[in-house]
This record gives structure tokens, C-alpha cells and sequence, in this order.
């Protein structure tokens, strides 16, 4: 199978010959890729619009589109991970994998036990780190859709979201043991399609009680992952591994 791209560009009609505009894009293509002349190519439009390319002049980077291709690989519901600070290269690998499992947005914000601390500057630079190995993930993995990265410096920005969506879960380590198995379950069972759930996950050190009071007092519910306590970057591949096994591989069974 040809490999995937986005190219940040309305499709245009099948037959039409095309410039591959993006220069981060071309470059990867025609030259780290080194694609050439007469290669196929799948191309990920705007609006989630995917398409087979030719490359008809791999020196000047056009390509000819010669058919529209109907392939979804969207999960059925919007869910967002929001993560408390980790240590070290913890969130690249975060970002990754939950892309690769589906994530249609990554978010992180310094929680009350959050060892790592990253002023604006550098949380710009992390930003744009995590936002280039989105990119890849979702390529290697045939997504239509580009997760957003988004990093906040006060974890009242992202509070603040919580009205955007149509569920808020926490993932509690102190329900897990407490053995409440129950409320991600009753959740699953309710998601619509195209729904928005946001999932919130502590940092290596948990979520502090204040937080959990703060986060249930804005309609945030707590649930349990089972009897085994996962790490800080486990647990956000558990409730996409979840969510897809529930919505796309049961449903579909």
C-alpha cells in the first residue's frame, strides 16, 4: 500500500495535476522519502478527504490525482486526553501512541504533583516537538485527521474547557482500588457518535484530593481502569485501547 500524507490543501477534482505546496511536506516526500516519478501516494486533504496521487515530476514535486479514496479510520467519538505534566520524554511518547490509537487531542497542564515544570518558553518549543511527532504518528498510522497538541501553563486553562464537552471522566487511581469498575463501562454505553469526551489522567504522582474536588465540582466524574495501577503514560492507551475495542470492534462484531 502506497504511503500517507497530509498536505494541508483542498481536493481538487480527480485528474488534476498539482504542486505539493507545504515544503516541510515535499521535503519528507521527495526527498527523506525519496519518492519518484510514476509513485503512488495516498494524500490526506482538508476535511478529512483522502486521495491517490501520482507523481508525475518528482523534481519539481507535481502529482496527479486520479482517484478519491473511501477509507475511514476516524474513531467514532472525539476524545481528548488531558495529562498532568510527566517527567522527561514521557508526553512525546504519550502523543504518539495515543495518536496511533486514535486521540483527537492531546492536552497537558501542570497538576499539584507534576514534577516537571516548563515555563512559556519552553513549553512553546515542546509544543512545536509534539505537534511534528503527531504528524508522523498519524501518517505511520493512515489517520485522516492531524491530533491537536495543545500545552497549558495554568491547569485552570483547561478547566475551563470542560463546557465543551459532552462527558469529562477522571481516571482515578484511588477508584481503581476502592474496585469501581463500573462508570467507564455505563459511559461507553452511552456515547453517540461524533460525541466530544475529555479524559483526565495525573501525573506520575496521581491527582492531588483538591484537584479531584475541583474537577467533580465542574461536572467531572471519577472512574476506575481496572484492578491493576497503570503509569502515567499507560493508563491514556488503556481508555483509547478501550473505547476502540468497545465503539469499533464490538459494534462492528
Amino acid at each position: 500500500m502506497a504511503n500517507q500524507y497530509f498536505v494541508f490543501k483542498p481536493m481538487p477534482k480527480i485528474g488534476t495535476q498539482f504542486t505539493i505546496e507545504n515544503q516541510s511536506v515535499a521535503h519528507h516526500i521527495f526527498n527523506v522519502m525519496r519518492v519518484k516519478t510514476g509513485d503512488e501516494l495516498r494524500l490526506v486533504f482538508d476535511d478529512a478527504q483522502l486521495g491517490l496521487a501520482e507523481v508525475v515530476n518528482s523534481d519539481n514535486q507535481t502529482v496527479k490525482l486520479i482517484d478519491k479514496v473511501e477509507d475511514y479510520t476516524e474513531l467514532p467519538v472525539n476524545v481528548t486526553l488531558a495529562v498532568g505534566f510527566p517527567k522527561g520524554d514521557k508526553l512525546d511518547f504519550i502523543v504518539e501512541k495515543s495518536t496511533e490509537l486514535g486521540a483527537s487531542s492531546i492536552w497537558s497542564a501542570p497538576f499539584h504533583w507534576s514534577v516537571a515544570k516548563w515555563d512559556s518558553k519552553k513549553l512553546t518549543k515542546k509544543q512545536e516537538k509534539l505537534e511534528k511527532i503527531a504528524l508522523g504518528a498519524a501518517e505511520q498510522s493512515q489517520r485522516l485527521l492531524v491530533p491537536t497538541v495543545k500545552l497549558f501553563e495554568k491547569l485552570s486553562d483547561l478547566t475551563e474547557k470542560f463546557t465543551d464537552f459532552d462527558h469529562v471522566l477522571i481516571a482515578y487511581e484511588e477508584s481503581a482500588k476502592s474496585g469501581e469498575h463500573f462508570t467507564f463501562i455505563q459511559t461507553l454505553e452511552k456515547l453517540k457518535s461524533n460525541q466530544n469526551i475529555l479524559v483526565l489522567f495525573g501525573p506520575e504522582g496521581g491527582i492531588s484530593q483538591e484537584e479531584i474536588e475541583s474537577f467533580e465540582k465542574l461536572g467531572a466524574i471519577k472512574i476506575g481502569l481496572g484492578p491493576r495501577i497503570m503509569r502515567a503514560e499507560t493508563a491514556p492507551l488503556y481508555v483509547l485501547s478501550a473505547v476502540s475495542a468497545y465503539l469499533e470492534l464490538q459494534k462492528n462484531s
